[in-house]
């Protein structure tokens, strides 16, 4: 998949743009060994956009974003986003975030990027994270933004690098920015993605429907079973709310028998919703609506679900499908 054409997912809810020359996205790593290479390398990436004209953003860890900011300048057009505002547990934070910078990009120019993940210390978290490096590349393919992707060698396990190699068109080394001959098809690399293992699954769940037909008395069911929980208000009613969806779109878009399983623990969350379908086969499904900015359309569910949800996996095997949905505080 070119990452320069205007090509990307039905699943993505983004309308096809006019063929132009407005700039396309461009998605590039830096592995690094310590804080001094980084700079020299991604100090002038984003002194060369602000020289051309285009905007410059750091969203990056302490360390880094003080020595670019050092490198760089007080330069008022240099864009200093908190990490952590960007880069939370949910992905479609950052993928909001990014499109809404893009909306702001002066006409035949970029946003700059400079970027780096919080990976998070659990395997789902890893895997949310490695998700958004492979989605980004077709759900910004139009937009006129250039992410420079930050990556630690000296901090992040091997797991991780290998997602700068896998996801990543291009690498900016000490020799200059040439292609990465090791990325992968977006689409492959979501679809080769393990679930990540969830105990909870192992042990006998606090609610257990085998053949949902009365979606308000589950409604109840679950709500009781959540204010058990004491966790969280806001939490909890977002919580509810994917289920209904996940299990609203079982009903409607799958096949009977629809059942669901819940879990919960004093700080985590887990429903897994499965129905004899064989569910979305499109790997960047939920990462925008379905249609785009019309939302009476429906194909909200996914989307919905990862909006509210820290995690959502989608599971298919030879009976049906069952899609994960996991939240936790704390």
């Amino acid at each position: 998949m070119a990452l320069e054409d205007s090509r990307f997912p039905e699943g993505l809810g983004i309308p096809t743009p006019r063929q132009d020359s407005s700039p396309a996205f461009r998605h590039d790593a830096l592995l690094y060994d310590a804080i001094e290479e980084m700079t020299a390398l991604a100090a002038p990436f984003l002194l060369d956009g602000l020289a051309a004209g285009d905007g410059a953003v750091i969203a990056a860890g302490p360390e880094a974003t003080d020595a670019l900011r050092g490198a760089v300048g007080e330069d008022r057009l240099v864009l200093i986003l908190d990490r952590h505002a960007v880069y939370r547990a949910r992905t479609p934070t950052a993928v909001r975030a990014f499109r809404g910078l893009a909306e702001q990009a002066r006409a035949g120019r970029r946003v700059r990027i400079v970027g780096e993940v919080d990976f998070g210390a659990t395997p789902a978290q890893w895997q949310e994270w490695q998700r958004y490096e492979a989605v980004i590349n077709a759900a910004f393919a139009p937009l006129p933004l250039w992410g420079l992707c930050l990556f630690d060698r000296s901090r992040l396990p091997e797991k991780l690098l290998a997602v700068a190699r896998d996801t990543h068109p291009q690498l900016l080394t000490v020799a200059g920015r040439s292609a990465n001959p090791d990325v992968r098809d977006p689409a492959a690399y979501l679809t080769g993605l393990p679930v990540p293992d969830e105990p909870l699954e192992r042990t006998p769940p606090a609610l257990a429907v085998d053949d949902v037909t009365d979606f308000t008395a589950l409604r109840r069911a679950v709500r009781r079973r959540l204010a058990d929980v004491g966790g969280p208000s806001d939490l909890i009613e977002d919580y509810l709310l994917a289920v209904d969806e996940i299990t609203s779109n079982a009903a409607r878009h799958g096949r009977r028998p629809v059942s669901l399983r819940l879990w919960t623990t004093p700080d985590t969350l887990v429903c897994a919703i499965r129905d004899a379908g064989p569910g979305p086969t499109d790997p960047f499904a939920g990462y925008g609506p379905a249609h785009g900015a019309d939302l009476s359309a429906g194909g909200m569910g996914l989307w919905l679900a990862r909006e509210l949800c820290d995690h959502v996996s989608v599971r298919h095997d030879p009976h049906g499908t069952t899609v994960r949905l996991t939240s936790s505080w704390g």
